[in-house]
């Protein structure tokens, strides 16, 4: 091929959000005491989405948090699971943090953006959802099937905000794989065709959550949604507060194998503060 297929990679962040210590980094705590009683808001972190010129069209990996989230007295349900949604997260955005106007910033359109990949369906990844009707809407068939379950909204999963009309899903599962050099892994999609963009199963924080390995010469990234918030504390095997510890352990044992195996791939969680230098820092070695 005299050509790689990814042209490009960059990132954005949709506004700025503030969880709780016990939220980063798994605490002794039941997450329901935690989530109602702890009076403790960490410093913002980055809501990262990440675009990726590819030379079949523009693939986005998540979409972010709505602004109407902080602007729409209807946006989350009420009571007491409205109640779980505030006490989970606060959020800093404004109009210009909105998908369409950060795509534009990075010198592209909505209408640009072919495909879409969800690293799972929790609030801060669908919200621009709304803004590109025109892709391909990637997601794992379990995550799907884990967002079809009874008490969605109790469990993480607004659906008014991601089932909307008119979306074009896709719903995919994973093929078993040999391949040496996705090691651990024991299955993934690939999902150019090319082995460029890879999606790769790890669950933990939620059933279907997934990554992305993305390929280019020299150069791996693994782009990990909310696997972990911290890449410092990850590589010590910390992981967050939301989700199934064991599975997160594994899932993170897997990402760190797989890296160290590609000589070094850069990790790139969505809520990491320091996301974007390791990004630069990788595109330019």
């Amino acid at each position: 091929m005299s050509e790689y297929p990814v042209k490009a990679v960059k990132t954005f962040s949709t506004g700025q959000v503030r969880i709780h210590p016990q939220h980063v980094e798994r605490s002794g705590w039941p997450v329901p005491l935690w989530l109602m009683l702890s009076r403790t808001w960490g410093a913002p972190r980055p809501i990262h989405c990440f675009l990726i010129e590819h030379v079949d069209g523009l693939v986005l990996f998540d979409t972010g948090q709505d602004p109407a989230s902080v602007t729409d007295r209807d946006y989350f349900p009420g009571g007491l699971t409205g109640l779980q949604y505030r006490r989970l997260a606060r959020f800093d955005l404004t109009p210009e943090d909105s998908v369409t106007h950060q795509i534009r910033v990075a010198g592209y359109a909505t209408d640009d953006v072919r495909t879409v990949v969800l690293s799972h369906l929790h609030q801060d990844h669908i919200g621009g959802l709304r803004e590109l009707s025109k892709a391909r809407i990637v997601v794992a068939d379990a995550e799907w099937q884990e967002f079809q379950r009874p008490r969605a909204e109790a469990r993480g999963y607004l659906t008014r905000h991601i089932d909307l009309p008119g979306l074009e899903w896709q719903r995919i599962t994973f093929d078993a794989t040999t391949d040496d050099e996705l090691a651990p892994f024991s299955s993934r999609h690939d999902l150019a065709t090319d082995g460029s963009l890879v999606l790769l199963p790890t669950p933990g924080h939620t059933e279907g959550s997934i990554s992305l390995l993305v390929r280019r010469p020299g150069t791996e990234l693994l782009l990990v949604g909310d696997l972990s918030y911290d890449h410092a504390l990850m590589t010590h095997g910390v992981v967050p507060g939301i989700g199934v510890r064991s599975v997160l352990e594994q899932s993170t044992r897997d990402v760190l194998e797989l890296a160290e195996r590609l000589g070094g791939a850069a990790v790139l969680p969505a809520h990491d503060p320091g996301t974007a230098a390791r990004l630069e820092a990788a595109l330019g070695s």
